[in-house]
């Protein structure tokens, strides 16, 4: 099996589900499809989806819900 880290696309806060009532996107063990929500980055108000580009299993979360994120760090580990 292959794990790939998926990097952050821009900076802002990182966000795992669509709001603080609605359950995570995805969580450690999840199976994840491309084209697949896995989380979102806010940006002064603008939220930016994070899709899977690859289809595997998701196995580890670098960041926290609500963490702040520069583009390029590290946010999730993919195993294929």
């Amino acid at each position: 099996m292959t794990k790939t880290t998926i990097e952050a696309p821009i900076p802002g806060t990182f966000y795992r589900s669509p709001s603080p009532e609605e359950p995570v996107f995805k969580k450690e063990g999840d199976p994840v499809a491309v084209g697949d929500t896995v989380g979102l980055i806010e940006v002064m108000k603008s939220f930016t989806p994070v899709v899977a580009e690859a289809a595997g299993t998701l196995v580890a979360f670098h960041v926290e819900n609500e963490d702040a994120v520069m583009a390029g760090q590290p946010l999730y580990d993919l195993e294929a």
